[in-house]
């Protein structure tokens, strides 16, 4: 009796031991953005009120919303390119990088994370539209659509795009390309913010 009740509870652990994983097998590398310009340590702004840019996080389309990076197949069919994998999402590593980017170019106190706040009166925000590979041109793709709202003028938008070719439809091609697209418009970016 007391070897069937031992045998009728471990039934369950022994059935959803084949259920059970505890991870996957991980990928050979990560893909990450990394600025061309940086700020140097120990480098700091001081901003009088109301001068400070606010980030946003920035958002992003379903098929960028992910760690995967994507490839437009047709104007109606979208893929993912094998084995490449970002490390955070798309949005979030380009919002680092335009953050960064901004920091480092005009010497502006940037104020980027979940709650910006700090009184910012000048806040940048935005869509990523594409951050992929498109394998009907070849090129990897970038195209971000920012709202800057500022306290004495109205919104304003602007549409930013970069194309960078690229030699093979391969992570280790598809990666450098994406961050070189990547940095161009933060750097169209930072100019336009000022």
């Amino acid at each position: 009796m007391i070897r069937t009740i031992t045998l009728a509870a471990l039934a369950p652990v022994l059935l959803l031991g084949g259920c059970l994983s505890f991870g996957g097998e991980a990928p050979d590398s990560l893909l990450t953005l990394t600025p061309t310009a940086t700020a140097p340590a120990g480098a700091g702004a001081v901003a009088a009120q109301g001068t400070a840019l606010a980030m946003v996080e920035f958002e992003a389309t379903r098929a960028l919303d992910v760690t995967r990076v994507p490839v437009q197949v047709t104007d109606t069919q979208l893929a993912y390119l094998q084995d490449a994998v970002w490390v955070d999402r798309p949005a979030r590593l380009f919002g680092q990088l335009v953050a960064e980017t901004i920091r480092s170019r005009t010497g502006r106190v940037v104020i980027d994370g979940a709650d910006p706040g700090v009184n910012a009166t000048d806040r940048l925000h935005g869509s990523l539209r594409a951050f992929g590979y498109d394998a009907r041109t070849r090129e990897a793709v970038v195209t971000f659509d920012a709202v800057r709202n500022t306290n004495d003028a109205e919104p304003m938008t602007r549409r930013f795009e970069a194309r960078v070719p690229v030699s093979a439809p391969e992570t280790a091609f598809v990666g450098p390309a994406l961050n070189q697209a990547a940095n161009q418009v933060a750097g169209e970016i930072a100019d336009w913010v000022g």
